[in-house]
């Protein structure tokens, strides 16, 4: 579900200020728990995608650029993996320096 609404900004279907569905409402659609619904709509929000408002719900971040959510996405992606193959995060950063000069150089 996470990555449906990040394809949506990507895509430009959603925007900035655009309402998502309440979390029951999106779990009946689904066919989720509203549990499962609220922890993807807390993640999103953790990751800067979303912001909750009183009254207003969730919606589509200001500052967003569908770029940030994609690239913010596969940082995401490759921190994981790389972690997953042992790597701590001094690893992680100076591979990343080393793909990011090797890309200058190219």
């Amino acid at each position: 579900m996470r990555s449906q609404v990040v394809a949506h900004i990507a895509a430009e279907r959603l925007v900035v200020g655009d309402r998502l569905p309440t979390i029951r409402a999106l779990a009946t659609d689904l066919g989720l728990a509203a549990g499962t619904v609220a922890r993807a709509y807390r993640e999103l929000e953790s990751a800067g995608i979303t912001t909750t408002r009183r009254r207003a719900g969730t919606v589509v971040a200001d500052g967003v650029a569908p770029t940030d959510v994609v690239a913010r996405q596969a940082a995401r992606a490759f921190v994981a993996a790389v972690r997953d193959a042992g790597l701590d995060d001094d690893a992680i950063v100076d591979l990343v320096r080393g793909e990011l000069l090797r890309r200058h150089e190219a």
